[in-house]
Order: C-alpha cells, then structure tokens, then sequence
C-alpha cells in the first residue's frame, strides 16, 4: 500500500494498490460500470465507508452515528403503523424525521432519519423489529452527522454566576 499521494493527486488522497480474484475484479466493474460511475476508486472508497460505519456500529456502542432505518410492513388496518408511532415516540432524541408511503397489497414502507449513540439505534432497530407485521428492517449509518437543529445557548446571567 502507497500512502504517498502522487503528482497528479490532491494531496488529501492516498493512492491503495491491492490484488483480488479474477472474477471479484471483473463484478466490481460490472457494478461500476451499472452505477455509472467514473472509476472504481469511487465505489471502493464508497463501500469502505459503509463498513467502517458498520464497524462503528459494532466495536463503539457510545458512538454517534447518523443514518436511516427504512421498514417495510403489512397494514394490520393500521395497528401496525400505531404500534410503530408509539415506539417512536420512546425514541424521540433518536428519530428525527419520519417518511410514510403506502406501496402494493397493503404494505406501507417508512423511513426514518436517526442519529444518536450507536447502542440506542440498535435498541430503536431491535423494538421495531418486534412489532408484529414488520417484514423488513434495516438500519443504514454514517459517522458523518447531522448539525445541531437547536443549539442551547447558556442564559447570560448563569454565565457571570459561573
């Protein structure tokens, strides 16, 4: 591996030389090649992202991570909806947006926008994922995360207190 970056680089880049299996190697051009996208560098550093936000996930429970959890689910003439709503509502530090669309024969797909300590999501995910007429579940991080929405500024009196 060169860490060195090269003439023609930003010198943010570093330049990684690795070997793989013939047919892994002719996948990941076909994937590059479906993405559209210009290179395979970009894939690569793409899908070492969502490993090493995977990664955090795991190893660092106390990490804040941002992210999605999309679910998809069967009406339940709206019990199931309910009974999502109202485990939200246990999360609130933890969801911060909520998108509903009702899809083919009485499925609904939801997706939420989260951030907050990697062990809470996972709680969110798990509590979700117990809910009778969930069909699928997924939880979707970044380590990037979302600017404070409300920034709590200190009184002017309490700061001469202190």
């Amino acid at each position: 591996m060169t860490t060195e970056p090269s003439r023609s680089e930003p010198a943010r880049l570093a330049r990684l030389s690795m070997s793989l299996p013939a047919e892994l190697f002719r996948q990941l051009d076909m994937m590059v090649e479906e993405r559209g996208l210009p290179s395979r560098s970009q894939l690569i550093a793409e899908l070492i992202r969502h490993a090493l936000a995977e990664h955090e996930a795991l190893t660092r429970p106390d990490e804040t991570l941002a992210g999605t959890v999309t679910i998809v689910y069967a009406g339940g003439g709206g019990r199931v909806r309910q009974q999502l709503a109202e485990t939200q509502v246990d999360y609130l530090k933890e969801v911060i947006s909520s998108q509903h669309v009702f899809l083919e024969e009485d499925q609904s797909l939801e997706v939420l926008l989260v951030q907050g300590p990697a062990v809470r999501l996972k709680q969110l995910c798990d509590a979700l994922r117990a809910i009778r007429g969930v069909q699928q579940l997924q939880l979707v991080t970044t380590t990037a995360l979302l600017p404070p929405l409300h920034e709590q500024d200190v009184p002017p009196a309490k700061e001469a207190a202190e």
